[in-house]
């Protein structure tokens, strides 16, 4: 299968690393990866902040990008969320009967990782090996807009030499929200304060997730605590392997937050 990889602003700014995680387990699996170098921003940041009308270009934009694709893939739940769930949205907003119905017809074709790994190719044990005590964070998007359930569970639990802790209280939210954590600081700083609690519970060594961003903000808060806790892309995980046979096992990496 052809799968083109929609890696997102972020990861591309901030976490490449992430994006060729990615790509090398999608080809390890055999998978054929194309990148489209012009893909930019989904405009979700827009949307969410009130600039629809800028956000309606990006939206055409990213159907005109992968308008050819076979299937779309993202190490992003959030990103993947906007694509199918407001995309729609955004072109009704606009009065756009052409654009919805390509909107429909891509989301049908846009995948979160750990849902098309689980979901669409039934793979749970990608010959990953990572030898570390690892949480778990549910993102949002991915839980309750996706809908991925146990699918990055699925995974994490058959990769050889980890041992996945359980995170408590995992529902709740970790208080990034994108812009909500500038505009709403104090509040989200408390929710990152209960989600670092209850990660360092754990006695984990990693905390995963399918979001950077949700990551981003964690790894900072814990970074600031010098916990010794790092934070690490479920990608760059599955795509880990012994030393010598691929993926370099490097430690757990700080947020790009915690480095300002």
């Amino acid at each position: 299968m052809q799968v083109d990889l929609f890696i997102t602003c972020l990861n591309d700014a901030l976490f490449p690393t992430t994006g060729l995680a990615m790509a090398t387990l999608l080809e390890r699996l055999g998978h054929t990866v194309r990148f489209t170098e012009a893909q930019t921003c989904c405009g979700q940041m827009h949307f969410n902040t009130g600039y629809q009308s800028e956000a309606l270009g990006l939206v055409r934009k990213f159907v005109r990008d992968f308008e050819h694709a076979e299937v779309v893939v993202a190490p992003s739940g959030s990103c993947v969320a906007f694509v199918r769930d407001l995309y729609p949205k955004a072109a009704e907003w606009a009065g756009d009967t052409e654009l919805h119905a390509q909107v429909l017809e891509l989301g049908k074709r846009t995948f979160e990782l750990s849902e098309f790994l689980v979901r669409v190719l039934g793979v749970t044990d990608v010959g990953a090996y990572y030898p570390h005590r690892v949480t778990y964070h549910p993102t949002c998007h991915a839980a309750r807009l996706l809908r991925v359930g146990d699918a990055p569970l699925e995974l994490l639990r058959n990769v050889r030499g980890l041992t996945l802790e359980p995170l408590g209280a995992p529902e709740q939210c970790c208080g990034f929200g994108g812009t909500f954590s500038v505009k709403n600081h104090e509040t989200s700083t408390a929710m990152l304060a209960d989600k670092v609690q209850n990660v360092l519970a754990t006695h984990a060594e990693v905390c995963t997730a399918g979001d950077n961003s949700c990551l981003m903000h964690i790894g900072g808060g814990l970074a600031r605590l010098r916990s010794g806790t790092g934070v690490v892309h479920l990608a760059e995980i599955l795509a880990s392997v012994e030393e010598g046979n691929g993926q370099n096992l490097g430690p757990a990496r700080v947020s790009a937050e915690a480095l300002l």
